[in-house]
């Protein structure tokens, strides 16, 4: 599957060639006020991560359609530090889980206790029972434990003993990966993929973003303490519900509609893809084009917007044949190529 840099973080000015947007642009105060809160997430989440916006535009998204996340970046860019400063900007609880070869499918989504007191079995609920779960290197787990989430994130519910125990709302999986290390890892299979709604890549810092982190980190930043950053709550479960229903709203023309099938289409027939985009892949990006709509202040969803999300959405979805491999061929090089051959509704 694709591991290639993400078009995510390019210009906006890119979205002919599928880049997507790094930021909603700000809307007058009054407007609304869930997309207000939700704007000013991305400040609050500012003053812990330098410089990464489109994945927290990205991450944001995902919480308004309810989808999972899948963050590829070399260690050392802030993946984990980004997902607390969001919950804690949000308000949502997150637990982080540090996925080994050793790790269990019970640690992660909870197991019968026997209880030596009522000399009963009782649940312990797994870290799985949360808003926002961080699984931290999610393919250095065999097959058998990653399985152990696709029920929690389709039905977003887990069975332990016959019995089905409900996740909180919201619930999402940020799931992080090492896109250039591949020892002692196991590459995550196409049901799980298919599952996370976005993929999204953190790349290193620019040079000027890179001398504001060492800035904040010589004048004593903390990134264990984010209170001390002055990250705040600015947004909630209110919120975010609310912001939910409106983009529940945000109206799709038929051309936009038959757009994104056509652009899904063309991945399962293009020459240097074995595997391509499923109508699930269709409908996420569907879902996602409406969400930044929304974000951005309209009511109503552009094509721009679906080439923005198209590399995001889709690019974990397709696979490219061996031969386009050993030519050096990249997944999001192939994708814009269709983004630009499709034609685009007037």
């Amino acid at each position: 599957m694709s591991s290639q840099p993400n078009s995510y973080t390019d210009s906006n000015s890119q979205h002919a060639g599928g880049a997507a947007p790094q930021q909603a642009p700000e809307r007058p105060a009054g407007e609304d006020p869930a997309r207000r809160s939700l704007l000013n997430v991305r400040a609050e989440v500012g003053k812990a991560v330098v410089g990464q916006d489109a994945t927290v535009t990205g991450m944001l998204i995902a919480l308004l359609c309810g989808g999972h996340v899948l963050l590829e970046g070399v260690p050392g860019v802030a993946k984990t530090l980004l997902v607390r400063a969001l919950s804690t900007a949000l308000s949502l609880d997150t637990k982080r889980v540090q996925f080994t070869p050793d790790l269990m499918p019970g640690d992660v989504t909870g197991s019968l206790v026997y209880d030596s007191h009522s000399s009963e079995f009782t649940f312990r609920e797994g870290p799985v029972f949360t808003n926002i779960m961080l699984a931290d290197e999610i393919n250095r787990t065999p097959p058998k434990t990653q399985a152990s989430l696709l029920e929690a994130m389709e039905e977003r519910q887990v069975s332990v003993d016959g019995l089905s125990r409900p996740l909180p709302v919201p619930f999402i999986v940020a799931a992080t990966q090492n896109p250039v290390e591949y020892e002692g890892t196991y590459p995550l299979p196409e049901a799980q993929l298919d599952r996370f709604l976005l993929q999204l890549t953190m790349p290193l810092p620019g040079r000027t973003e890179e001398i504001e982190v060492i800035r904040r980190h010589a004048v004593g930043f903390d990134p264990r303490n984010l209170a001390a950053a002055g990250v705040r709550p600015v947004a909630g479960a209110v919120e975010l519900s609310a912001a939910q229903v409106a983009v529940a709203d945000v109206t799709v023309a038929p051309e936009i509609l038959a757009y994104i099938v056509d652009v899904v289409r063309a991945t399962r027939s293009a020459p240097s893809f074995q595997l391509g985009v499923s109508p699930r892949g269709a409908t996420a990006l569907l879902n996602t084009s409406k969400a930044w709509a929304w974000l951005s202040g309209r009511s109503f969803v552009t094509p721009d917007d679906v080439k923005a999300l198209s590399l995001p959405c889709l690019r974990h979805r397709v696979g490219l044949r061996p031969e386009a491999q050993m030519d050096g061929i990249q997944v999001d090089d192939v994708l814009g190529s269709i983004l630009a051959s499709v034609p685009v509704p007037r």
